[in-house]
C-alpha cells in the first residue's frame, strides 16, 4: 500500500487516511516534521535519532492535572535534549512544568532521555512491569554477552558475520544507565494525573503499551502500529515468551480502537486502525508462507540461511549492521512462530538449529518447493 492510498474496509471500519499530513510531507522530504498541537492538551514533538533511518521519534506532551507528562522522550543525545526544550517552550512549559514521562517501551529511541527528563524536572517514570523486568543491570553484563554468542551460534551465524553482530559491553552501556520506573502501569490502568489508560501490547517488547483517551479518540500506538512499516518482532536471546503470537494477538486486541485517531511514535498520524493492523496481519503471514517455501527448497536450513533468502526491502546485501541482525531475530520469530502451529519442524544439530517442513503420512512434506 502506497503512502497516499486510502484503503476501505468492510463493515463500519473505517478507511485508512493520513492525518498528520505535514508530518508525512516532512517524512517525504526527510526533514524534521513542526511540533503541532494536536488536541486541547496534547502536543507532539519530533526528537532526532542520530544516524538511524528512523531519522526521529514522535514524542508526545500530555496536559494533564499534574503538570506535563511525557511520552517516549526520544534518543538521548544534545540535540535530542534540544529539540525536547523547544518542544515544551513552543508550549510554554519547562522542566518544573514536567510531572512525570511514559515509556511505551525501553529501547533507547523512546526511553533514552528519560533519565535526563526525570533529573531535570524530578518527576516519575512509568512503564510496565514486563518493561521494567527487562531493562539490565551492570551484573548482566557478562551473561548478556555468553547468552548472546550462544543465540548466534544457534542460528546457524557465520563465525565472519558472528564478529560483527556480536553483543558487546559498550553496546550494552546505554541500557544500563536507563531510568528505573517508580510507576508501573498494567493493561488499563490510568496514567497518573489524567485520563488516559495503559492498553498493554505486547510482541514489540514484552512489555509495550499503548495509551487511549477515550473522550478525546487518540490513540497513541507507540511502535506497536506504524503507518507505513511493520515493526521489528525479534526472537533474542532474552526472549521468555514467543513474540511473534503475542503480537498478533495484540494487533487483534487494539483493533477495537478503530474509532480513534492513531499516533505512532514514528512517521506519522492517521485514521483506520482496524484497517492498518488487518494490513500487517496479511503481511505476517504472506512472511510465514515465504518462510515455508525458503524451508521447503533446502534441506535443514539454519535461521541465517532462511534469513538471507527472504525479500527485504534493502536485499540481504543491503542489511548491514544492526539491522541485519535485527532481521535474523525477526525471521527466528517467525520460525519459533510457525514451529508453534506444527507447520515446521526443528530441531539442533549441535549447538545450531535447523528446520524442516513436517512429512504428512503419505510422506510428503506439508508444502511444494516453489517453482
Amino acid at each position: 500500500m502506497g503512502d497516499d492510498d486510502v484503503t476501505t474496509t468492510a463493515g463500519d471500519r473505517r478507511p485508512f487516511r493520513v492525518t498528520g499530513t505535514a508530518q508525512r510531507e516532512a517524512w517525504r522530504t526527510k526533514v524534521m516534521p513542526p511540533v503541532e498541537r494536536i488536541r486541547s492538551g496534547v502536543w507532539c514533538v519530533p526528537v532526532p535519532i542520530p544516524r538511524n533511518p528512523l531519522r526521529y521519534t514522535l514524542t508526545y506532551l500530555l496536559e494533564h492535572r499534574d503538570g506535563l507528562v511525557v511520552v517516549d522522550p526520544g534518543w538521548e543525545s544534545d540535540p535530542g535534549r534540544v529539540a525536547l526544550e523547544d518542544g515544551m517552550r513552543d508550549l510554554g512549559a519547562s522542566w518544573s512544568d514536567v510531572a512525570g514521562v511514559v515509556v511505551t517501551h525501553v529501547h533507547p529511541d523512546h526511553h533514552g532521555l528519560s533519565r535526563l527528563v526525570k533529573e531535570r524536572s524530578g518527576g516519575w517514570v512509568a512503564m510496565h512491569p514486563a518493561e521494567a523486568a527487562s531493562l539490565p543491570g551492570e551484573s548482566m553484563r557478562t551473561d548478556a554477552i555468553a547468552r548472546d554468542d550462544d543465540w548466534l551460534h544457534g542460528c546457524g551465524t557465520p563465525q565472519d558475520a558472528a564478529e560483527e553482530l556480536r553483543m558487546t559491553a559498550r553496546m550494552l552501556e546505554p541500557f544500563t544507565r536507563m531510568a528505573r520506573p517508580d510507576v508501573l502501569l498494567e493493561d488499563a490502568d490510568r496514567v497518573p494525573g489524567g485520563d488516559w489508560r495503559a492498553v498493554w501490547t505486547p510482541g514489540h517488547t514484552a512489555g509495550h503499551l499503548c495509551l487511549h483517551h477515550e473522550a478525546a479518540a487518540l490513540f497513541l500506538t507507540g511502535d506497536h502500529v506504524l503507518p507505513r512499516i511493520s515493526p521489528n518482532i525479534s526472537l533474542h536471546p532474552f526472549t521468555d515468551e514467543p513474540p511473534l503470537a503475542a503480537y498478533l494477538a495484540s494487533l487483534r486486541k487494539v483493533a477495537a480502537y478503530d474509532s480513534a485517531e492513531a499516533l505512532p511514535a514514528h512517521e506519522y498520524r492517521f485514521t483506520g486502525l482496524a484497517a492498518r493492523v488487518e494490513t500487517l496481519l496479511a503481511h505476517h503471514e504472506e512472511r510465514c508462507g515465504e518462510i515455508e517455501d525458503v524451508v521447503a527448497r533446502l534441506e535443514e536450513p539454519t535461521v541465517w540461511q532462511v534469513a538471507e533468502r527472504l525479500t527485504w526491502s534493502r536485499g540481504w546485501d543491503g542489511v548491514q549492521g544492526l539491522m541485519r541482525r535485527a532481521a535474523l531475530a525477526e525471521t527466528a520469530a517467525h520460525l519459533q512462530y510457525l514451529r508453534g502451529l506444527a507447520r515446521i519442524r526443528a530441531r539442533r544439530v549441535d549447538r545450531t538449529w535447523v528446520f524442516s517442513l513436517p512429512v504428512a503420512a503419505d510422506g510428503l512434506t506439508g508444502a511444494s518447493p516453489s517453482p
